[in-house]
């Protein structure tokens, strides 16, 4: 029998301090790495000990951050696919959940496109920018970026930590592996919900297994994101600092703004009459997604946080649930094609290039098909954009104006991509 615990004791213990929630880390991650990059910017732009910093700490701790979390996305993905197939148990049930997500993600889709070429016609951000100077920032950026690449060469430090971590999962992922791999987990998930054994059992047994070690893993690495979160906007204030948010300000704002507008209207519509929510209550409890969203700038990413606020915020059938922000990670990229709307009418408008009305119809049909089927991974669109770019004949190589400003971009289109996945997840789950 253990002795008496004296009066007081309780008392002597020392009091747990308050752990500082992980949004608020991360927002202190973002304002302290903005606030030093733009002081290099402003004091020191072109010191050899800023270049050292960028190029050996700054830059590799943020590419070593992306290449863990991309490792264990995929396998979480496939697990989370397989899984919540799994937990339907009803081939019916999942039949109407498919039917009804692909309605909810195709529309949400072809609004977002519209809402981004109506602001991006009505407010011209491209008209105010001189073909000359354009061509000029090109040459400055790409100027740039070479000089990053060649103090990149000698590999030693935190760089030959990078190096030891494959890069071909995100290549891989850009290229459309990740669908195929998506593809695959609905076949096996179906097939396991067609055959119901005790070994088809295990084996969901297992695969639910995995997804849970994937989930503890990952919220391993999340703990690092405050800190990757300053490494990356050090980075990018340090390259683009006020001038070029100046010059770039106007198309900045449309994207923002068409990215609110998708968010407030057709976010909103979704779980107010499709979910029966309201949206300030919606709103309130998928923030934490939102700003792990707004720091990873990759669906992929945010997927384990989704996950947990759907089930525990929003109060969503674990099964559906998976289901749904599974599939949704990949194929509902709202955010995303807003983005590339804009971007190419942008460009083409900063160059003097009108674009006709069956040609803005072609930059609607591809970005709606890209919305779906765009990688949800940094900087993910972008290849895309270059071929839109292609198509209306526009130099794919103007997108090198905007790789200053693209990661601030993807960062908030990713968190219209996370909260759409979350709206439509409520609306059909429910």
């Amino acid at each position: 029998m253990s002795p008496a615990r004296p009066a007081g004791a309780a008392s002597l213990a020392p009091a747990r301090r308050p752990r500082i929630p992980a949004h608020l880390r991360i927002f202190v991650g973002l304002a302290v790495g903005t606030a030093g990059g733009l002081a290099a910017n402003l004091l020191a732009p072109h010191a050899a000990w800023i270049g050292f910093i960028a190029t050996n700490v700054t830059q590799p701790i943020g590419s070593l951050f992306l290449r863990l979390l991309f490792i264990l996305v995929l396998p979480l993905l496939f697990t989370a696919v397989i899984s919540g197939i799994a937990a339907v148990r009803d081939v019916d049930t999942l039949r109407r959940l498919a039917t009804r997500a692909l309605a909810y993600m195709i529309g949400a889709t072809v609004l977002a496109v519209l809402i981004g070429l109506a602001a991006v016609n009505l407010f011209r951000p491209g008209d105010g920018i001189d073909p000359t100077v354009a061509r000029q920032m090109l040459a400055a950026t790409a100027g740039t970026h070479a000089i990053g690449a060649a103090g990149e060469s000698p590999r030693t430090g935190l760089n030959a930590v990078v190096d030891l971590l494959p890069a071909h999962v995100l290549g891989a992922a850009s290229q459309g592996s990740l669908i195929g791999a998506i593809i695959l987990a609905l076949l096996i998930g179906i097939g396991l919900l067609l055959i119901q054994t005790d070994r088809t059992r295990r084996i969901v047994s297992v695969v639910e297994g995995l997804f849970q070690v994937g989930m503890r893993l990952i919220e391993l690495v999340m703990r690092f994101a405050p800190l990757a979160v300053l490494c990356f906007m050090f980075d990018l204030t340090l390259v683009f600092g006020w001038q070029l948010l100046a010059i770039l300000g106007a198309y900045v704002g449309v994207v923002l703004l068409a990215l609110l507008l998708h968010l407030t209207v057709v976010c909103s519509g979704i779980v107010w009459m499709g979910g029966g929510m309201r949206p300030s209550i919606f709103f309130r409890a998928t923030q934490e997604a939102a700003f792990v969203a707004f720091s990873t700038a990759s669906s992929h990413a945010t997927l384990p946080t989704s996950l947990k606020v759907a089930e525990e915020r929003l109060k969503l059938p674990s099964g559906p649930a998976r289901f749904l922000l599974g599939i949704g990670a990949s194929a509902n990229q709202a955010g995303t094609a807003i983005y590339q709307s804009v971007t190419v009418v942008f460009l083409t408008q900063a160059l003097g290039v009108q674009l006709s009305l069956s040609q803005q119809f072609l930059v609607l049909a591809i970005c709606s098909l890209g919305g779906i089927g765009t990688a949800g991974l940094p900087a993910g669109s972008l290849p895309l954009v270059a071929t839109i770019l292609a198509i209306v004949g526009v130099p794919p190589e103007l997108l090198g104006l905007l790789l200053g400003v693209d990661r601030l971009l993807d960062m908030c289109r990713t968190v219209v991509n996370v909260t759409g996945d979350l709206a439509i997840a409520a609306a059909v789950a429910r």
